[in-house]
């Protein structure tokens, strides 16, 4: 059969699955249920929409019990902790099919995109019925018709991809916000970092699709949308008529509905002088940048290939802050990189204290194999890696409960998104530097912003009482 495109394509595969399941359903005289569950960062928690979207166009109804008809895991392998966890989920899933034969389990995502893993699967866990990737998670339709109509396990791994295929189902998890990928794979190429390997070269999207799906997305009650990519800051550069990350956002701000604009990550390497004179004329862009430094020393910085130095990183968040008095900054940070001295340990605290992040995520380095880092000389004890993490945990903690403490008794816009799940009568939203607050308030707020006097700065959140 011929297809014009390749969303008409995977539109025949899934009407062909949903007929197959409608058969299903009167055999068993029940509706067939589907379970995702998603692992790792914000661009896999996207495909994972994507994926339940096929899913239930397909006709399978969505459930968090593993116990389902069809469980699919969008894996992570950003550090290998996260492939053993997926192994010991496997071994559970296992039990559960001994019981259910007719179960489907399947497998895509970043950790499908390394050769050994796939080949461990297929020895040890033959079990399995469906095997993809990152590159081809588009296709679920077409594979899932495969297995349903022969029975066998069906492996589709693609090396790579220039494609980006627009107009497929998505289920969102909530509906006043949304993430929407704006490129996708990396070229950044991090000693530490397996990203590249399993996502790929960096590809972006047209600006007139991404446009369109935001249009889409306010017309259906969005109020925030989540520009997504491994380095928006280099966005457009592929293009056949390149534009800047900065210029996408522009156009982004004119769409009506929007109210609040995020993204993530920035890369400080390609962070221009035209995006933060955009950020700080914007009445809709967040606060807020998520900026990773990694390390404050230029050595391990050099090491990391991370392109930029100290004084560059020092460079930027200075003119950030004179720009956006007052952003909200955050950052990554690994402790005991191969190599790492006491004298790197104290540039990193060195730039911590200068900069005084709003919040960090620190991370203990642990060998990723297939890095250049894994095979670097000097690993550092891990004893000595643990002091290090306890002393920048303290410091990072006690900057960010004086950050909290200066905006205590003041009253901002914030954006009710959830329920709070310990205090009864309670809500649960955010303001736009990105710092959470609680405080009482119906589920019918949920979705809206709203003005909130912040009562008690509580360290990393607010507990407050709405203004009417």
């Amino acid at each position: 059969m011929e297809f014009t495109n390749e969303s008409e394509k995977q539109q025949y595969y899934m009407e062909q699955c949903r007929q197959l399941i409608q058969a299903k359903e009167q055999k068993l005289g029940r509706k067939l249920t589907a379970c995702v569950v998603t692992f790792g960062c914000q661009m896999n928690f996207k495909d994972s929409e994507k994926l339940l979207g096929i899913l239930k166009q397909i006709g399978y109804e969505e459930t968090d019990d593993e116990h389902a008809d069809l469980v699919l895991y969008n894996t992570c392998t950003v550090r290998e902790n996260a492939n053993l966890k997926i192994y010991g989920r496997l071994g559970y899933l296992h039990k559960i099919k001994d019981k259910n034969p007719e179960m489907i389990i399947g497998l895509c995502g970043c950790m499908m995109q390394e050769p050994h893993v796939v080949e461990k699967l297929n020895k040890s866990y033959r079990f399995i019925d469906l095997i993809f990737g990152t590159h081809n998670v588009f296709i679920l339709a077409e594979l899932l018709y495969e297995r349903l109509l022969t029975g066998h396990k069906v492996e589709s791994i693609w090396d790579g991809t220039t494609e980006i295929v627009e107009d497929l189902p998505s289920i969102r998890k909530y509906d006043f916000k949304c993430g929407v990928n704006i490129m996708f794979g990396c070229n950044n190429f991090c000693t530490y970092c397996i990203v590249p390997y399993v996502r790929g070269r960096e590809r972006s999207r047209d600006p007139e699709e991404i446009i369109k799906e935001i249009e889409a997305l306010a017309a259906d009650g969005v109020v925030e949308v989540m520009l997504l990519g491994q380095n928006v800051n280099s966005y457009g550069k592929t293009l056949e008529h390149p534009i800047s990350f900065a210029e996408l956002l522009r156009r982004v701000e004119q769409v009506e509905g929007v109210e609040r604009i995020r993204f993530m990550t920035s890369h400080p390497k390609d962070l221009s002088d035209e995006l933060i004179e955009v950020m700080a004329q914007s009445k809709k862009i967040c606060k807020q940048m998520h900026l990773p430094l990694q390390s404050g020393s230029s050595r391990l910085l050099d090491r990391m290939n991370r392109h930029y130095t100290k004084e560059d990183y020092l460079l930027i968040v200075e003119k950030l802050r004179k720009a956006i008095p007052d952003i909200g900054l955050t950052t990554d940070i690994i402790v005991g990189f191969p190599g790492e001295t006491e004298e790197d340990f104290e540039e990193t605290l060195d730039v911590v204290s200068k900069v005084r992040y709003d919040s960090a995520f620190t991370f203990i380095y642990s060998k990723r194999s297939g890095t250049p880092a894994a095979e670097m000389e000097n690993q550092v004890p891990e004893s000595v890696i643990k002091e290090r993490f306890d002393r920048l945990l303290k410091l990072i903690n006690s900057i960010s409960k004086e950050k909290t403490a200066v905006l205590e008794g003041t009253t901002q816009p914030v954006l009710v998104e959830e329920k709070n799940g310990k205090l009864e009568g309670y809500v649960s939203g955010r303001l736009s530097n990105n710092s959470v607050v609680h405080f009482p308030g119906c589920e019918q707020l949920i979705g809206k912003i709203v003005s909130v006097n912040l009562k008690e700065a509580k360290g990393f959140y607010y507990m407050g009482e709405m203004v009417e």
